[in-house]
């Protein structure tokens, strides 16, 4: 039996994901830390101190210091913790003997593979990384924006009041702020277009390797990284991605200028159900009659 949720998780972890920064702004960035230890601290040896020397004279005892009374908190933790009585374990009763279990029937499969071969995932690359480029360039365009807006302000501050330069620096504080919410909600639309890419291919995938693996007597697909050895009798990978390309050569993507929770409140983004409706609501191919052959002439 094939787990859905392992296939998921191995799914996202090589698909449509960020690559770098490129979906992230900068401003959103954590700051390295300067140096090149990179936030590694080494303290120095701790060397003792040269004693300083002391007349010489009679040796005096130091005065020898009475133990402090352990407080409730000591003494609680130097003691042993008792040893608790636990009520007595109910028998278990016996199980009778079941089924035994199929002998299983392995194949190997890679996901990563699969999704390289995926013309729709190939689709879904294609789009939503030229929109994570495009908001990265958005993204550097607007901060070189900001620099340059406060360096006027720099350079006319000697000139101006106090109060027009607050009104200054209060107006490009606004400026920053909504444009990081700006390029906080376009990231956030450009993962949740990812995602229901992603959701097609992942609900197909999954069918089709159940049914290629039934196909060929396998009751057991494990994924071939985690396989030391197997032999290519075995390996379903490039099987799953020809049956994937055919039944689901491209996916719905939302546009880029739409937001994929609105889509979905709205009750238009496209789902099986409408897929299964329009099938069911096709007209019946009309078949055309069959020509009538000419009867023989008589002779």
């Amino acid at each position: 039996m094939l787990r859905s949720r392992g296939v998921s998780a191995l799914i996202a972890a090589v698909v449509l994901s960020c690559a770098g920064t490129s979906c992230v702004p900068a401003w959103a960035q954590g700051a390295a830390p300067a140096g090149g230890n990179a936030g590694w601290f080494v303290p120095k040896t701790a060397q003792p101190a040269p004693a300083a020397s002391a007349p010489r004279g009679p040796a005096r005892t130091a005065p020898v210091p009475m133990p402090a009374a352990p407080a409730d908190g000591d003494e609680t933790q130097s003691q042993t913790p008792p040893v608790l009585p636990l009520p007595p374990v109910p028998p278990s009763p016996d199980i009778p003997r079941g089924v035994a279990p199929p002998v299983p029937v392995i194949g190997v499969i890679s996901v990563p593979d699969v999704m390289r071969l995926s013309t729709a995932a190939q689709q879904a690359e294609r789009v939503l990384g030229s929109r994570r480029d495009e908001l990265a360039r958005d993204a550097q365009k607007e901060q070189a924006g900001w620099r340059d807006e406060q360096q006027k302000l720099q350079a006319q501050a000697k000139n101006m009041a106090s109060d027009q330069i607050q009104q200054r620096e209060r107006h490009l504080q606004e400026r920053v702020i909504s444009a990081q919410r700006d390029f906080r909600n376009r990231n956030r639309i450009v993962q949740e277009a990812a995602q229901v890419s992603l959701g097609q291919i992942e609900r197909e995938l999954v069918q089709i390797i159940r049914q290629v693996a039934s196909s060929r007597g396998m009751n057991l697909v494990l994924h071939r990284e985690q396989v030391a050895l197997s032999q290519d009798g075995l390996d379903i990978t490039q099987q799953v991605a020809d049956q994937l390309n055919k039944v689901l050569p491209t996916v719905f993507i939302p546009a880029a200028n739409v937001d994929p929770e609105v889509l979905a409140k709205s009750g238009t983004m496209p789902t099986t159900a409408d897929v299964e409706r329009q099938q069911q609501e096709a007209p019946a191919p009309v078949v055309a009659p069959a020509a009538v052959a000419p009867a023989a002439a008589h002779h």
